[in-house]
């Protein structure tokens, strides 16, 4: 009686087994219904594309160089490395900075601003962010920045307003700014009250202006401050020669 059981079981278990394996391979051919398939009388002729949004079929690899020549020459990026560039001209020709200087971007997205720079003539210009975009921009954590103190002469960033922890990210960028450098960085625009409040994230800084811009088509506040970290230089104090300029340049 007990082998006729055992001998069931075992007919039960290669029975579940083979259904087990033919629904698998049902599954496996059949395109889910969750895919969208392509008209091919809607296709160029030149073009190769899968037969639905599931295929799994090699795609042609494009390099980084034909990338990157597709996306500078689009209308977006062009306008946007121009609203940069007309930024940063003006604060070069307010001597913020020169085509000699070192120059750093933090949070540079796809390297708008780092384009814009190099445009100008400042072939040190460095672009970090949490993504790496080559050959402009490296990955890097713009809470930890992976350079010596005081190594830029000039910092930039379009995005304070949206780090995690502003004022660690405003620390970071004091801290890899020289003595007498810049840091310059453009929030939502903003009044009075709140540019103080950003002006004060930066403790070893001073003041020297802000302007309403437009930055790729957004309106933002560009905030200019000077480094004093108190190493072999004075520190400046609320209304001096040069904050004066700057306020009545605005």
């Amino acid at each position: 009686m007990d082998r006729r059981i055992q001998i069931f079981l075992n007919k039960i278990s290669l029975a579940s087994t083979a259904i087990a394996t033919l629904i698998l391979l049902l599954l496996y051919l059949r395109t889910p219904a969750t895919c969208v398939h392509i008209a091919s009388a809607h296709l160029k002729p030149h073009h190769s594309f899968p037969k639905s949004t599931c295929g799994f079929s090699a795609r042609p690899y494009t390099s980084v160089d034909k990338r990157n020549r597709r996306l500078w020459s689009t209308a977006a990026w062009i306008r946007t490395v121009r609203s940069y560039a007309d930024l940063f001209r003006i604060l070069r020709d307010k001597r913020l900075f020169s085509v000699q200087s070192r120059a750093l971007v933090i949070s540079a997205g796809p390297g708008h601003a780092v384009k814009a720079l190099h445009d100008l003539g400042l072939s040190d210009a460095t672009g970090i962010e949490l993504v790496e975009s080559p050959p402009l921009v490296s990955r890097a954590d713009p809470l930890n920045l992976p350079f010596f103190d005081g190594a830029f002469d000039f910092v930039f960033s379009a995005y304070l307003d949206r780090a995690l922890y502003p004022a660690r990210y405003a620390g970071e960028m004091e801290r890899v700014v020289r003595d007498g450098g810049a840091c310059v960085v453009a929030v939502e625009e903003c009044g009075e009250g709140e540019i103080e409040s950003v002006a004060k994230l930066f403790r070893k800084s001073k003041l020297l202006g802000a302007m309403n811009v437009t930055l790729g088509g957004e309106r933002r506040t560009r905030i200019v401050l000077r480094v004093r970290n108190g190493h072999g230089c004075s520190k400046m104090a609320y209304g001096s020669s040069e904050q004066r300029r700057w306020l009545q340049a605005q």
